[in-house]
């Protein structure tokens, strides 16, 4: 009797064998083409490989960026710039001049003269070996600054930033794929001494998780591969399950992101057409209120963009940029701008000197969402509270409170606040163009910093808010 056989590479069919059971021909047939699932295996590795170092020294580029463009705003650029992961960078002025540059390329040529269009601050274009320091091609990214943010370094024209970084092949080098080509030859030899027992014993069993799993990925999510005896496979076939949860989860978040995002943006767009649309058709448009009313959907659609933008930086981990911060100046100067715009009386209580390392711009971000939502619920007041609590063997903590004196969370509610795009009903009437976003995206840059956000609340009493962030170690 024979039995017919599906052998693949990572669950992609290569073609069907015909074995006879314990024979030995059949076995070593079945061993050649392990080899080449082995092959196989070894060539996707090495690609996945390359695309990762590629994407990881396009992400130093970035950064790096960034490291310069941040010095920027803090004063002038020494002349000579510190190398960082092996980029070459320069900072040339809108006259062609270098105002700043890694060593070696302060009085050389600019590295390129690609500007990035007028809808874009930065492009990205290849450098041939020779005009690059190094050997190899390289990455251009040519990054233009604002003039607002440069008028220290020379005059107030932009600046450009041209880095370059060497550029990955797909087998991410070629000590990899020497190793990796090694390691796959000594694994085959392995396999054809093995093959004859671990074929009848493995390979069915596992072309049935296989074909399970492709099927579940292909309908279902909610499923799970069946666990079979042998230890072997058992662990195999409970990592597919445990795989198959995490992305169940993380394909309906996706799901649920993307529907309620698309809802919320979707809003302005047809506010602003069809506003648009009755102006065209009236000759009598007061045309100033319809840019009035234009502009006032554009900058909602841009508040949702800009949260959807931090939690994507949140959600994928992106470092952060820690300063050293005094967290009493920060909330104090940002009280004294609230108290003289806003019909709500803000009452501050703040301890002196609380002191953190943190990402200055996400913890600020943190503090404006609080007060936002305090704003909108309170009747009359709203009470800012800073202290440091310093538990006895645990690390010293800042914890801010913001209480309003308005309705109130129902007990029920207080983690489904926190839940992306959730409002309540009394959010939604006072302030029907919120994003319900605010609230998770603090949550999220607390527990970014190491730190919570918990509300305490009862209907009729007001909500606190209370955000503990770890203090900076003496």
């Amino acid at each position: 009797m024979r039995e017919v056989v599906s052998v693949g590479v990572l669950g992609l069919p290569l073609r069907k064998v015909e074995r006879l059971p314990l024979r030995t021909s059949s076995a070593l047939a079945a061993a050649g083409l392990t080899a080449l699932e082995a092959a196989g295996t070894a060539m996707l590795f090495l690609r996945k490989v390359g695309r990762d170092r590629a994407v990881l020294a396009r992400e130093r580029g970035e950064l790096t960026v960034d490291q310069v463009f941040h010095q920027m705003l803090r004063g002038p650029l020494n002349t000579t710039l510190p190398s960082r992961f092996g980029n070459a960078i320069q900072v040339i002025d809108a006259g062609g001049r270098i105002l700043a540059a890694t060593e070696g390329l302060e009085n050389g040529p600019p590295l390129s003269r690609v500007v990035p269009p007028r809808a874009r601050t930065q492009v990205e274009h290849r450098l041939p070996g020779r005009h690059a320091r190094g050997s190899g091609d390289r990455t251009l990214l040519a990054t233009r600054i604002p003039a607002e943010v440069t008028h220290h370094q020379r005059g107030k024209a932009p600046l450009m930033i041209y880095l370059a970084f060497p550029r990955v092949p797909w087998f991410g080098s070629r000590r990899l794929a020497a190793a990796t080509a090694a390691a796959t030859v000594a694994g085959a030899a392995m396999v054809f001494a093995i093959v004859h027992r671990s074929t009848v014993r493995v390979l069915a069993p596992m072309a049935e998780i296989r074909d399970e799993f492709a099927e579940i990925t292909a309908t279902d999510l909610a499923r799970r591969v069946p666990v079979p005896e042998p230890e072997e496979l058992k662990a195999m076939a409970e990592t597919m399950n445990t795989t198959l949860a995490r992305l169940d989860t993380a394909v309906s978040d996706l799901r649920n992101l993307t529907s309620e995002a698309s809802h919320d943006l979707r809003g302005p767009l047809t506010s602003i057409r069809l506003r648009l649309e009755n102006a065209l058709a009236d000759p009598e448009a007061e045309w100033p209120r319809v840019a009035a009313d234009v502009l006032a959907s554009v900058e909602r659609q841009e508040a949702i963009v800009t949260d959807l933008l931090t939690l994507t930086r949140l959600d994928t981990g992106q470092p952060l940029h820690p300063q050293r911060t005094d967290l009493s100046a920060l909330v104090a100067a940002e009280l004294r701008r609230r108290e003289a715009t806003d019909r709500i009386h803000i009452i501050g209580k703040l301890a002196r000197r609380v002191v953190l390392d943190c990402d200055r711009l996400l913890i600020n971000r943190l503090l404006a969402n609080l007060l936002d939502n305090a704003q909108r619920h309170a009747d009359s007041r709203v009470e800012v509270t800073l202290a440091v609590d310093r538990p006895p063997g645990e690390r010293a903590a800042a914890v801010l409170t913001v209480a309003d004196d308005g309705d109130g969370v129902p007990g029920d509610r207080h983690d489904e606040i926190f839940e992306r795009f959730t409002r309540l009903d009394s959010s939604r009437e006072r302030d029907p163009n919120g994003t319900g976003l605010g609230l998770p995206i603090s949550r999220d840059i607390a527990n970014a910093h190491d730190g919570t956000l918990t509300v305490d609340s009862r209907p009729g009493h007001g909500a606190r808010f209370t955000a503990r962030l770890p203090l900076t170690a003496p």
